[in-house]
């Protein structure tokens, strides 16, 4: 089992930036790939970022390319998820997953989950 904690949730006012951290403990050594999705009331979840562990790949929604980083440091099992000039549509519950596979779609792991508020 992998256990996901969240960091660095809060409010900002449009563009504006905050930074989300999430550590991985627990099963890490299959850890293959770290992410982000968010939902927002009355909607569905949306895939934000993800980095593949070895490679660093990353890959981005069409939403936040441009202004969100995700960034990832090895040793301490924890991304990070820059995100700069944030807009209004941003605010959501975001969640950090992670996967013991690369492949697209799967992910078995999920953090609680921290609240992002964009005001105006």
């Amino acid at each position: 089992q992998v256990q996901l904690d969240e960091s660095g949730g809060g409010s900002v006012q449009a563009g504006g930036s905050l930074r989300l951290s999430c550590t991985a403990t627990g099963r890490t050594s299959s850890l293959s790939k770290m992410g982000w999705f968010r939902q927002a009331p009355g909607r569905e979840r949306e895939f934000v970022a993800r980095i593949l562990w070895s490679s660093r790949i990353t890959a981005y929604g069409l939403s936040v390319t441009d202004r969100f980083t995700i960034a990832r440091d090895n040793a301490k099992y924890t991304n990070y998820l820059q995100m700069n000039n944030l807009k209004l549509e941003d605010t959501a519950v975001y969640y950090c997953a992670s996967s013991d596979s690369i492949t697209a779609g799967e992910w078995e792991y999920w953090g609680q989950g921290t609240q992002i508020t964009v005001s105006s």
